[in-house]
């Protein structure tokens, strides 16, 4: 017999379709979905363009390997550029989050043959052997990971992190502009200009993680971009596809020039991958998700912030943060079974995470505020 590895906790719950912001079972319940899977939902379940892409895709060509042209990857491409701003980066296909980093940090150590890595605490990396050694989560770091020395600083000590980079001695700083399972915390931009410039003087690899943060979620297109720096890798994941996978490493090449063989993926950068990363893109540009995500995400603070069980909201556009005094997993329960509404968890378990699609609206804000407000009431909590 063969049976599932029982490392999820899972909720009584089994979604059989989908359709913008709402998930359904089987017997037609219908759940507001706040938490898009892990910030991977970015232009809503279904979404008809979106689907209509992925079979026209799929009745032509749905795999070769990178050993032959593409025309999808170069049509991706220039789909990325229109929608980040961005320009004078190269692009290397992966598979998810974790990949990404993983060759991120496996770029910078390529630039300049060291091996030690600054990260953030309370960040977060992904689960393969590099990326999972710079996440601050010692508890899912396996022996076998350990193989370079990782420092983790607090986002409060920016002279700490200033002063390691001026040593010379780092492969690269790792850092989410916008930390997601650490609880939204927001890395200011000051501190990210300084490091930044850190890096430049000592030939240090500034990778961004873009994974959860990124493709708009934050209200720019990248949440580093706020702050006017310009990474020499860019790492993103999650809301690329949809819910397809498909990852991304985006590189300076000028500073780090690509070679024959430097990086690979059998299945990175597939056609079907690419007709769902364009699908989304397109999305994302034709609609105004952006703008749409900045403004709602506004309205949405705004509201929370009057809620006085919530000790603090952190965030920006559609990746939200409330800190409460408790913790909130009896809370979340609530809401999803009671009021029929996902939302998600973090490190911290006094947080719970907003990540809802991009294009949600109004009316299905203000379900969510009703349905936090009555758990509320409901729980006396």
């Amino acid at each position: 017999m063969i049976a599932l590895y029982d490392v999820y906790s899972l909720f009584e719950i089994e979604p059989v379709k989908a359709a913008g912001p709402y998930v359904y079972e089987a017997d037609g319940t219908e759940y507001l979905d706040f938490y898009g899977g892990h910030a991977v939902i970015s232009i809503g379940h279904s979404h008809p363009h979106y689907i209509r892409r992925m079979k026209d895709q799929i009745d032509k060509m749905v795999f070769y390997s990178n050993s032959v042209q593409n025309s999808l990857q170069s049509e991706f491409c220039q789909l990325l550029q229109q929608a980040s701003g961005l320009d004078g980066f190269d692009l290397f296909f992966c598979n998810s989050g974790a990949e990404a980093n993983e060759n991120a940090l496996k770029l910078a150590s390529f630039h300049n043959d060291r091996t030690k890595v600054l990260s953030l605490k309370k960040g977060f990396h992904g689960r393969t052997s590099a990326a999972v050694n710079s996440t601050d989560s010692q508890k899912i770091i396996a022996p076998i990971n350990k193989g370079f020395e990782v420092i983790y600083h607090d986002i409060a000590d920016e002279e700490a992190m200033y002063q390691d980079v001026m040593s010379g001695d780092f492969c690269a700083v790792i850092i989410e502009a916008i930390q997601g399972i650490g609880g939204i915390h927001e890395v200011p931009d000051q501190y990210l200009n300084r490091i930044m410039q850190a890096c430049e003087q000592t030939d240090t690899a500034f990778i961004a993680d873009e994974v959860q943060a990124g493709y708009a979620r934050s209200g720019d297109f990248f949440s580093f971009q706020r702050s006017g720096i310009r990474p020499d890798v860019i790492s993103m994941a999650k809301g690329m596809g949809n819910g397809f996978p498909i990852g991304g490493v985006l590189i300076n090449s000028a500073k780090i020039p690509a070679w024959k063989g430097m990086l690979g993926s059998t299945f990175g950068g597939s056609h079907l991958a690419c007709a769902a990363g364009s699908a989304v893109l397109e999305v994302i540009i034709e609609e105004d998700l952006q703008t749409h995500a900045a403004g709602m995400g506004e309205y949405l603070m705004k509201q929370l912030k009057v809620i006085d069980r919530i000790s603090e909201v952190r965030g920006r556009g559609l990746m939200i943060g409330l800190q409460f005094d408790k913790p909130v997993a009896d809370l979340r329960k609530h809401m999803l079974h009671e009021h029929k509404v996902f939302t998600g968890s973090s490190s911290d378990k006094h947080v719970m995470r907003l990540l809802p699609p991009l294009n949600i609206n109004r009316r299905q804000a203000d379900h969510f505020i009703r349905a936090l407000l009555a758990s509320i009431a409901d729980i006396n909590f």
